[in-house]
């Protein structure tokens, strides 16, 4: 082999050098990010796993530390994502067949849709509030802040998402399976209902508990449209007032805390239950995609 072939197969000495630099940077970067999370899960942990117990959980807010809970703030955090799901889940996954299965990307109207809902899933989350407040709590619809106001500001914030996973789980649909569906006399709905939408519900129900994992944590939108930071009732229904995990979380950490009042603990407390929320709606959806996830 000549010294010209050999220069070619064989990087030279420099660049390996380079190349160990930059793996080494990368790992390093990697090291810094997760050891600054189990810093501070350590101390979330160290501060609240004393705190959360039963009593934290059943109890509502109160002016005492001793006696306050997050009861209230658990259940706003389950009637709002309740109301997101419910909101998400037709819309993102009809709007993903549409633009999948029908919508002409040669359609200037079509690539305009594309364009904005790439767009939007990169719009900070307090603008999401800002228009909810404009548009739900008043405005035209006018629904004050309720729940189902918050749920709702929650489903466009996360919407953007459940069309993305929605469309890569609609195309990763092989086309020999629509090709044979048709090709057996099947119409296009009955192809996508019958064949297509089932192989992609892994994908999409994915896409929408992640999405849902990102709704539960977010303060911004709901601080806008007016969610109650004290409050001592569980919501009764969309047209009540309520609260919310993150809300109440901010709350405590807003507090000053004294000897008599050390309100740190139930912050700390409230953080792991959501954390513990969040691994929990995670794992289901791992489990999901493992499970159901097809070859083909």
């Amino acid at each position: 082999m000549s010294a010209h072939q050999d220069a070619i197969g064989r990087p030279s000495g420099s660049r390996r050098v380079k190349d160990a630099a930059f793996r080494m940077g990368l790992v390093a970067c990697l090291a810094l990010a997760v050891g600054l999370l189990a810093v501070l899960l350590v101390d979330v942990a160290i501060d609240g796993v004393g705190t959360l117990n039963w009593d934290f959980i059943n109890n509502f807010t109160s002016i005492s530390a001793d006696k306050a809970g997050i009861q209230a703030a658990l259940w706003g955090t389950i009637w709002l994502m309740g109301v997101c799901a419910l909101f998400i889940v037709p819309v993102g996954v009809a709007t993903a067949i549409y633009l999948e299965e029908y919508a002409d990307p040669r359609r200037w109207w079509n690539r305009l849709i594309e364009l904005n809902i790439q767009n939007l899933a990169a719009v900070p989350s307090i603008v999401y509030g800002i228009l909810g407040l404009a548009f739900l709590v008043r405005g035209p619809i006018g629904l004050g802040n309720v729940v189902l106001a918050g749920g709702l500001t929650l489903g466009l914030l996360v919407l953007p998402m459940v069309i993305i996973a929605g469309r890569e789980a609609l195309r990763a649909v092989p086309p020999s399976i629509r090709e044979g569906s048709m090709a057996l006399g099947a119409t296009q709905w009955q192809t996508i209902w019958r064949q297509v939408l089932p192989a992609a519900v892994p994908g999409i129900a994915t896409g929408v508990i992640l999405a849902l994992s990102r709704a539960i944590g977010e303060t911004a939108p709901l601080i806008v449209v007016g969610a109650v930071s004290v409050i001592a009732f569980n919501p009764t229904g969309v047209d009540s007032q309520f609260t919310a995990m993150p809300i109440q979380i901010f709350d405590w950490i807003s507090r000053a805390s004294n000897d008599i009042n050390d309100y740190k603990p139930l912050a700390a407390a409230g953080i792991l239950l959501l954390i513990i929320l969040l691994l929990a709606m995670n794992s289901v959806a791992i489990w999901l995609r493992n499970r159901y996830e097809q070859k083909w």
